[in-house]
């Protein structure tokens, strides 16, 4: 069968208060099967996800819904959520505030998704460490997101979908895309857009007026351009049984509507072809 996955960073509550409405209207159009979003403000005051997904009959999860404490700075710049078509189940959340990254409140959310007549798919969300000079930690979170996929996984293909905040030739995303060992190990996803994407694939931008407060204030360069956010896909050799093949990966929000813009994040859409064997 065909499947849609999109992941998107939201950008918390800056800017226009209109992106919200503007996000909701592209997912209408999109019709994404798989959402992973990325900075979600969720609290008793500001309901972010209930307006995205407003009118989509998709299940949804934030992880407030979920997790057992509230991390500091969540009111200020979110969570992750993931949404999908069909049933989900949330087998775990992740902290991943390791050593280096005790300011990052965003949880990672496993859920296992039930797609008629295929079977269960795990879709994992992570968002990791956003300080460019980061990498350490990422590489520990990469880590502990290919072992989350280890402990649940199921017979299709794992799809992971999120902001990993550092571009493909940093060590986290080489090891997630077996190119490179961390610690001894290695592991094998494929990067939709390495496999259908055209162009760099640049996701975090100051083609994007909205990213460039964001560059200004951790870059301090007049131009920055980088691919963050990723769909990954288990391989063969962990999913023997099933195959999840990329037809086409594209951007999406990379165009303001009526002179605003979605997020500082462009968004990845992904379309596979998911089957047994």
């Amino acid at each position: 069968m065909r499947m849609r996955i999109l992941t998107l960073n939201v950008w918390n509550t800056e800017g226009d208060p209109r992106r919200a409405e503007i996000i909701n209207h592209g997912l209408r159009q999109l019709k994404p099967d798989l959402i992973a979003l990325q900075e979600v403000v969720q609290t008793a005051k500001a309901k972010t996800l209930d307006g995205l997904l407003v009118g989509l009959a998709l299940q949804a999860t934030h992880q407030a819904d979920v997790e057992q404490s509230v991390p500091p700075f969540s009111e200020r710049y979110g969570g992750t959520a993931v949404a999908t078509r069909w049933e989900h189940e949330i087998v775990e959340v992740l902290d991943l505030r390791l050593a280096g990254a005790n300011d990052v409140p965003w949880a990672t959310l496993a859920a296992v998704v039930k797609i008629p007549d295929v079977g269960e798919m795990l879709f994992i969300a992570p968002t990791a460490a956003w300080r460019l000079s980061a990498e350490a930690v990422r590489e520990r979170q990469a880590i502990a997101v290919a072992d989350l996929d280890a402990r649940h996984r199921r017979d299709l293909p794992t799809i992971i979908a999120g902001d990993f905040n550092t571009g493909p030739d940093a060590a986290s995303i080489r090891y997630l895309t077996g190119k490179q060992s961390l610690e001894g190990r290695s592991v094998l996803y494929h990067d939709s857009w390495t496999v259908a994407g055209k162009g760099p694939g640049h996701t975090w931008s100051t083609e994007n007026p909205n990213t460039r407060t964001g560059v200004d204030q951790i870059v301090r360069q007049p131009e920055y351009h980088n691919r963050f956010d990723y769909v990954f896909v288990g391989s063969w050799d962990a999913h023997p049984k099933a195959h999840a093949r990329v037809l086409s990966a594209d951007l999406a929000f990379e165009q303001p509507i009526a002179g605003i813009w979605a997020s500082d994040h462009f968004g990845v859409v992904v379309d596979l072809e998911v089957g047994l064997a």
